[in-house]
């Protein structure tokens, strides 16, 4: 699967927030932005049919 790139503007104090989390959950800071929204897409019943099973889901 080709990757999107996407320039992302974003809350410094938020970032910082997210790096912690994807070291803490041994992740690249990139790799925990795709969880959280891939998590978020699930939550809400909107992730394509072939994205169901989140990779690298630590849960």
């Amino acid at each position: 699967m080709a990757r999107k790139q996407y320039p992302l503007r974003i809350d410094p104090a938020i970032w910082e927030a997210v790096q912690r989390w994807a070291d803490d959950e041994m992740r690249s800071a990139n790799g925990q932005v795709e969880w959280i929204l891939r998590d978020a897409l699930k939550r809400a019943g909107r992730l394509p049919k072939k994205e169901d099973a989140p990779k690298n889901d630590k849960s």
